[in-house]
């Protein structure tokens, strides 16, 4: 992305905002875990989404006033030798302009003093935050402890939740975004048939898991969009399973939900296949269940589709299909073998995080996922793609990674 996508989005946001209105959006802080140790950083997407930054401790603000006119300021952390030597080198003002597109850059220590200064006078009778809900009770983000802030030294002004706005822009997808994750798409295959290829019984799930990371780490420093979930025979049935000590049996099936990121966007593919190889009768008939299945949503998936339809007709026609294999004989016992949702929209998050839209929209980027769980059978997995809503159709992003019996065996038997 470049300094236009992001001025493109502020722009746009901006707006929605009411007239005489101040806005302020973080980038979040460290999360400390001992007095000498921190969680690794992860910038607020909302604020990754406007500026392009993933500095910590950094503030966006804008100013709208009465007639309408936008003004920003960006405040990031000053220069500090000491603290730099610890914790790494600050993005300096120039390269913040070059990278947001923000002319006025600013250090923190002045953003609270130029706050009181500008809701001080009467051009502003609105303050919005990110806020995930108005409560100055909320978790303790920043964005929370400064809504405490100015409900008791600004009562005057009345809050607003930029949250909501920026949910409905991260919605639809901007073709550099779609490229963006083309690329994604491009690297999580990678990873996969790293896994694939490697697969033998007796093989250890964080086996796995460091051949799905050496193979991203082949394409930049960021590695995986989220916490890989990888593993193998009975920890399939633990959705979000992030153990990696479990061993792959002889016939066990090994699941893995993962997905790479590529200029912030990140994608979300599921594959499972048989440890050795060979998909066995009973994976092979609950595996063609789940793939007739995923193929069939990309064939009506459209616009105008109802998106709430997307959730269930995965689970109907997959009810079917599994009463056509003689697992199931009525949709009352779907919920046996099908645990969760497969429909969710990814972006600069993997559960992006946009509002939720009535019906199916050109632009829109969402999973198909079907999962599968007989845990009587000890046969466990999900198959899961990424689909671009088109103009008249659909788009299967992950396509290329194998996904049908006949591709992954030749794969893994190469």
């Amino acid at each position: 992305m470049n300094s236009e996508f992001y001025k493109s989005n502020r722009k746009k946001l901006y707006e929605k905002l009411p007239a005489g209105a101040l806005l302020a959006i973080f980038s979040g802080e460290e999360i400390r875990k001992t007095n000498d140790e921190y969680y690794p950083f992860f910038a607020d997407r909302n604020f990754v989404y406007l500026t392009g930054l993933e500095c910590k401790e950094a503030v966006l603000l804008a100013m709208k006033d009465g007639e309408g006119a936008v003004s920003e300021r960006l405040y990031i952390l000053a220069p500090n030798k000491m603290e730099e030597r610890w914790t790494g080198v600050r993005v300096k003002p120039q390269e913040a302009t070059d990278i947001s597109g923000v002319e006025d850059i600013r250090f923190c220590q002045n953003f609270e003093g130029d706050i009181r200064k500008l809701a001080a006078g009467d051009n502003y009778g609105y303050f919005y935050l990110d806020l995930y809900r108005v409560s100055a009770s909320d978790v303790d983000r920043p964005a929370q402890k400064f809504l405490r802030y100015v409900q008791q030294q600004m009562p005057y002004l009345q809050i607003g939740n930029a949250n909501a706005l920026i949910r409905e822009l991260r919605l639809i997808k901007q073709p550099c975004e779609i490229e963006a994750l083309r690329e994604a798409e491009k690297i999580t295959k990678a990873g996969i048939l790293a896994m694939m290829k490697s697969s033998r019984p007796g093989m250890y799930e964080y086996q796995y898991k460091a051949e799905f990371d050496h193979a991203l780490g082949q394409f930049g420093p960021k590695g995986p969009g989220f916490p890989s979930i990888i593993s193998a025979g009975k920890n399939n049935f633990c959705i979000h399973y992030y153990g990696y000590h479990g061993q792959a049996q002889d016939g066990d099936m090994v699941l893995n939900d993962v997905g790479a990121q590529y200029d912030n966007l990140i994608t979300d593919v599921s594959r499972g296949w048989p440890c050795n190889g060979k998909f066995n009768e009973k994976q092979r008939l609950l595996y063609e269940c789940a793939l007739a299945t995923s193929d069939h949503m990309f064939e009506i998936v459209k616009p105008g589709m109802k998106m709430m339809e997307v959730d269930a007709e995965i689970r109907r026609y997959n009810c079917e299909r599994l009463k056509d294999a003689g697992v199931l004989k009525s949709y009352d016992e779907i919920g046996t073998y099908m645990w969760h949702g497969g429909a969710h929209h990814i972006g600069f998050d993997v559960h992006d995080v946009v509002k939720t839209p009535d019906i199916v929209a050109p632009g829109m980027v969402f999973c198909i996922d079907v999962g599968i769980y007989h845990e009587e059978w000890g046969i466990g997995f999900r198959l899961e793609d990424n689909c671009l809503v088109t103009e008249d159709g659909c788009e299967n992003l992950s396509a290329d990674i194998p996904r049908t019996i006949e591709d992954i065996e030749a794969v893994m038997n190469e």
